[in-house]
C-alpha cells in the first residue's frame, strides 16, 4: 500500500521523492522537471479527435493489473497507458490526430460492485490511477504520440468526486440503507433511504430519528484502503463544508438539483462557487498539463457547475498555461442533453444563462467573479472553446441517418448555431468562433453504439448506414469525433456494453469500416474546404416517402479560412430509394460556375458531373450512400 504521507506531496514532489537511486522502482528518467510545454496545434479544425477509454484499449504492462476482472464489464480490464502507445501504429494508420483519453487521476477503487474503471470517481486530484501506470508512463504516452504529430486531450472531471463520505441521517455514525415507517399509512408510510445516496432536499440532507428531523445530518467521510474509499485529497476536498451536501438528483429539470445535487450513484457535488475550490481545480488540472504537455481537456458534467465557474476556469488556465508557451490550448465540455440552447450555452461570451428569465448570469456570480477574481486580470464572459455536440447526435446522427427521418432537421439545427453557440472566439482560446468549433461526434461511452439501435436490419444495411454516418461526421463543419472501437464495427449497447475490449478485434485493419474510415480522414485531409470551409446547406428535404429528393441531404463548404477551395457533400439517408436534388420543378443550385466539372472523389470511377447553364446540378445518389465532388482540377489522386 503506497504511503499516506507521500500522497499527501504535491504530485511531482511525491514522484520525486518516491525516486529511487538505485534500479528497480519507478524512474522519472529524462522526464525530470521543468517541464518546456509547447504548442503542438496549429487549427483544431484540422484534427480528427480519436476517444479511449484508457483500461479497454489495450494492456501494455501486466505489473498494473491487480483486482482486474475481464468477465464483469463493470470491472478493471487492465488497459493502460503503455497500451496505447504500444498501438500508436494503429492510431496512425487509421489516421486520427489527437487521442482523447480517459481521466487519469487516482479513482474509487470500487463501489457497490463497481469498479473506477472509467476514471470519473475522483478520489485523489494529485496522482495518476496506478490501474493505468506512474506519471512516466503517461508523459511517454504523450511525448510519443507527439512525435507522430498526434496530440492528446486528458478527461477531467470538476463537479463531483466519487463515494466519498455518507449522511448519517440516523445519527448512529455507520452508513445505513434503511427502511423507516411500518407501512401503516398515514405519517407512517414507508420509505426507503440510503445513507450513501439520498434524495435531494434543498435544505441539505436532514438527519432523522424516532423522534423526527434533528438537523442537517453529519458528513462521514468513509476510510477504507482496501476499496480506496478514503477522503479525497488534495486537503481542501476532505472538508464537509467543500460539498453541497444536498443529495441526489432526481430532476434535472430543476436548475438548483442540476446544480448542487449529487451525481446519481453517491457522487458528491462540490461546492463550484466556492473561490477555493475554483483555485484549487485550476491548480491541480493546470499541474497536469504542466507535468505532461498534453494539448487540451475535455470536461465531465459541465451543465452541473455554474457558468461562473467555467468563467474562472477556462480564463485562469488558459493564462497560466501561455505563460508558459502552451497556446491553443482546446477545452471542451459535455453537456448530456439534447436542448441545443443549454448545450450550446457553455461557448457564448455574454454571460448567458439559459434558465433565468432575462437569459443573463446572477448578480451573486457576478459578485463573485469580481472577488474570485481578483487574483489575476479581471473575468470577462469568456468560457469554454467548444462543447461536445449532442443535440446533432440526436438529431442528425440517431434520427435521420439512423431512422431516416426528414433531413432538413439537420438543416434547422445547423442554422441556429451562429445564434446559440456565438461566434466570437474566447481570448487566448483555440482561436476558431464556437459555432464553428464543435465537437461532432456518432457515438460515445455514455450512449448505446450507432449499431446498437440497427439490430433489426440487414447486415449490409448495418454497415452502409453507419458508413454514411462516418461520411458525414468527416466532412461537416467542426472538430470530428471517433469513439474507439467504431472502425471495428463494434455494436454494444448502453453503459457499460458500449466500452467493450479493443484488444478482441486484434486491431484489425482489412475490415471494411476500417478502410472506410481511414480514407474518409484521409479526404478530410487532402480537402481544406472540408475542415475549413463555411457551410451553406443547399438541399434539405421534409419529405421521407417515395418522393425524388426523400432523404437527401447536401451542402456546400467554401470560404471562409478554406478561401477558394470547394467542396460538395450529397448523402441520401433513405434506406430503400435512389433521391435526386429536386422536387416539383425547383432543382438544387450550386456556387460554382456553370461548365465547371466537379468530379465525385468518394465514388471508385471518380464520376464526373458538369454544372448546368442555370447552377443546377443533375445527380442521383443512391439508397444510403454519399458523394463529395470538387472540381476536377482540384483532385489529389491515390485516395
Amino acid at each position: 500500500m503506497r504511503s499516506r504521507r507521500n500522497a499527501r506531496l504535491p504530485l511531482a514532489l511525491a514522484l520525486l521523492t518516491a525516486a529511487p537511486l538505485a534500479g528497480g522502482c519507478m524512474s522519472l528518467r529524462d522526464h525530470a522537471e521543468p517541464l518546456q510545454l509547447a504548442t503542438h496545434v496549429d487549427d483544431w479544425r484540422d484534427e480528427v479527435i480519436y476517444q479511449i477509454l484508457v483500461d479497454r484499449f489495450a494492456d501494455g504492462d501486466d505489473a498494473n493489473n491487480y483486482n482486474r476482472d475481464l468477465t464483469g464489464m463493470a470491472r478493471y480490464h487492465g488497459g493502460d497507458w503503455k497500451g496505447i502507445e504500444d498501438q500508436l501504429d494503429y492510431i496512425e494508420s487509421l489516421g486520427v490526430t489527437t487521442l482523447w483519453i480517459s481521466p487519469v487521476i487516482k479513482n474509487v477503487e470500487t463501489d457497490a460492485n463497481v469498479d473506477g474503471y472509467h476514471g470519473y470517481w475522483a478520489q485523489d486530484f494529485t496522482q495518476p490511477n496506478p490501474h493505468f501506470g506512474d506519471l512516466v508512463a503517461l508523459r511517454s504516452l504523450v511525448d510519443a504520440s507527439h512525435q507522430r504529430d498526434i496530440k492528446v486531450v486528458i478527461d477531467i472531471v470538476t463537479n463531483h468526486v466519487g463515494q466519498a463520505f455518507f449522511y448519517d441521517i440516523n445519527l448512529n455514525g455507520v452508513a445505513d440503507i434503511l427502511i423507516q415507517g411500518d407501512g401503516s399509512g398515514g405519517k407512517s408510510g414507508v420509505r426507503h433511504v440510503t445513507e450513501y445516496d439520498p434524495d435531494f432536499d434543498p435544505r441539505g440532507i436532514q438527519a432523522f430519528t424516532s423522534l423526527g428531523e434533528a438537523g442537517p445530518a453529519p458528513a462521514i467521510f468513509q476510510y477504507d484502503a482496501a476499496t480506496n474509499h478514503i477522503p479525497p485529497y488534495p486537503p481542501l476536498f476532505a472538508r464537509p463544508e467543500v460539498y453541497n451536501r444536498k443529495g441526489r438528483t432526481f430532476n434535472f429539470d430543476v436548475p438548483e438539483q442540476l446544480l448542487t445535487g449529487d451525481f446519481p450513484g453517491g457522487l458528491k457535488d462540490i461546492d463550484t462557487t466556492r473561490c477555493d475550490v475554483k483555485r484549487e481545480m485550476v491548480d491541480v488540472y493546470a499541474r497536469w498539463i504542466e507535468l505532461t504537455d498534453a494539448d487540451g481537456f475535455r470536461i465531465d458534467t459541465i451543465k452541473h457547475v455554474e457558468y461562473e465557474f467555467w468563467r474562472y476556469f477556462a480564463q485562469r488556465v488558459r493564462q497560466r498555461l501561455a505563460r508558459q508557451g502552451k497556446k491553443n490550448f482546446l477545452m471542451f465540455g459535455e453537456a448530456f442533453d439534447g436542448n441545443d440552447t443549454l448545450v450550446a450555452s457553455f461557448t457564448r461570451k455574454d454571460y448567458y444563462h439559459h434558465w433565468t428569465p432575462d437569459k443573463t448570469e446572477t448578480a451573486e456570480a457576478l459578485a463573485r467573479d469580481a472577488e474570485c477574481g481578483a487574483d489575476g486580470p479581471p473575468l470577462t464572459g469568456d468560457l469554454l472553446d467548444s462543447v461536445f455536440y449532442f443535440p446533432q447526435h440526436y438529431q442528425a446522427f440517431r434520427d435521420v441517418i439512423s431512422s431516416g427521418a426528414a433531413t432538413q432537421k439537420i438543416a434547422d439545427l445547423w442554422a441556429a448555431r451562429p445564434q446559440n453557440f456565438g461566434t466570437e472566439a474566447m481570448d487566448g482560446g483555440i482561436g476558431v468562433p464556437p459555432h464553428k468549433a464543435q465537437i461532432n461526434f456518432i457515438d460515445n461511452h455514455d450512449v448505446a453504439r450507432f449499431l446498437f439501435w440497427l439490430q433489426n436490419e440487414p447486415q449490409a444495411r448495418q454497415i452502409a448506414l453507419l458508413h454514411n454516418a462516418l461520411l458525414l461526421l468527416m466532412t461537416m463543419d467542426g472538430i470530428p469525433c471517433l469513439y474507439y472501437g467504431t472502425e471495428q464495427a463494434m455494436k454494444g449497447g448502453n453503459d457499460p456494453s458500449n466500452r467493450e475490449d479493443m484488444w478482441d478485434t486484434g486491431y484489425d485493419q482489412t475490415g471494411v469500416t476500417f478502410k472506410w474510415t481511414q480514407r474518409l480522414i484521409k479526404l478530410r485531409k487532402s480537402y481544406v474546404a472540408l475542415r475549413r470551409g463555411d457551410t451553406q446547406v443547399i438541399w434539405a428535404s421534409e419529405r421521407t416517402d417515395d418522393e425524388s429528393d426523400a432523404g437527401l441531404f447536401a451542402f456546400e463548404r467554401f470560404g471562409g479560412d478554406a478561401g477558394d477551395n470547394y467542396a460538395l457533400v450529397l448523402i441520401n439517408s433513405h434506406k430503400e430509394r435512389d433521391a435526386v436534388p429536386e422536387h416539383m420543378g425547383a432543382r438544387m443550385q450550386v456556387s460554382v460556375a456553370p461548365g465547371t466539372v466537379l468530379v465525385d472523389v468518394l465514388s471508385p470511377a471518380k464520376t464526373e458531373y458538369t454544372v448546368a447553364p442555370d447552377r443546377s446540378l443533375g445527380i442521383i445518389i443512391p439508397p444510403i450512400a454519399g458523394a463529395v465532388l470538387v472540381p476536377a482540377g482540384a483532385v489529389v489522386q491515390g485516395i
